[in-house]
């Protein structure tokens, strides 16, 4: 019923304070009911297996957004979308990426897949097949809310990614708990050594996205910056070159 919507968050550079990214997240407003949170219903497309003709369209609507956004004369950065178990098990998930990126003008820097690192972790070694055929695309690849899985480090060095997300749920306290910091110094080290970008979610405050910065984390997103705005108010940010105060 047409009834699903993307809204985007930015991706802040820490260091320029501009847009460097934008996480598209899916949004369904019921007539009846007003805004359902994706908490209630993206479970129960998994379960019902919805979650592929909504994965499908959500691809597809971000490269659309993100070529609407070119033909305005802006320069929009990269999209992400976030894959599901369901999505990653499809034998046709490469296709199905491919297809999305058709007729976008040069697929290279249009689209980010975000996976769990869990959900990588499940069939690692075709996963890692899947992942390679769709950076060979111009996709890139991101692994979301690291730190709370059960990856390998071994794997991790193995996996064709650009870039690691630190969960809020490390971010949160990062101010108030040397444990915090130590491990996300940690992450951080890691992950720059096999030459990944970071990105810290849940960013709420000016004093998390100091020490960030001290801690030499690459980009964030959070409340400080924006939460997920629909498609129009992104292009307005793009238009206007909103960046970080200070």
């Amino acid at each position: 019923r047409r009834e699903l919507a993307l809204h985007y968050q930015p991706t802040v550079d820490l260091g320029k304070g501009n847009i460097v990214g934008l996480e598209a997240l899916m949004r369904w407003r019921d007539p009846d009911l007003g805004p359902v949170p994706p908490a209630r219903f993206i479970p129960v497309m998994e379960e019902t297996g919805l979650i592929l003709e909504a994965g499908r369209w959500a691809l597809e609507q971000a490269v659309a957004d993100f070529r609407r956004w070119q033909a305005n004369g802006l320069h929009p950065p990269r999209v992400a979308v976030n894959v599901s178990q369901l999505q990653l098990r499809q034998k046709d998930f490469v296709a199905t990426v491919e297809r999305a990126l058709s007729g976008a003008a040069g697929a290279a820097g249009v689209l980010e897949l975000e996976i769990t690192e869990s959900l990588i972790m499940q069939d690692v070694e075709a996963n890692i097949l899947k992942l390679k055929a769709v950076r060979d695309m111009g996709a890139e690849v991101a692994i979301d809310d690291f730190g709370t899985g059960y990856s390998s480090l071994s794997y991790i060095a193995k996996l064709p990614i650009n870039t690691l997300k630190i969960d809020r749920a490390f971010v949160m306290n990062l101010t108030r708990n040397p444990g915090d910091v130590s491990i996300v110094t940690t992450m951080i080290s890691l992950a720059h050594s096999l030459d990944l970008t970071v990105v810290a979610e849940g960013v709420e405050t000016l004093e998390q996205a100091n020490l960030l910065r001290l801690l030499k984390c690459d980009e964030f997103q959070g409340y400080l910056f924006s939460p997920a705005v629909p498609a129009e108010r992104i292009e307005q940010f793009l238009r206007e070159n909103k960046s970080l105060p200070g």
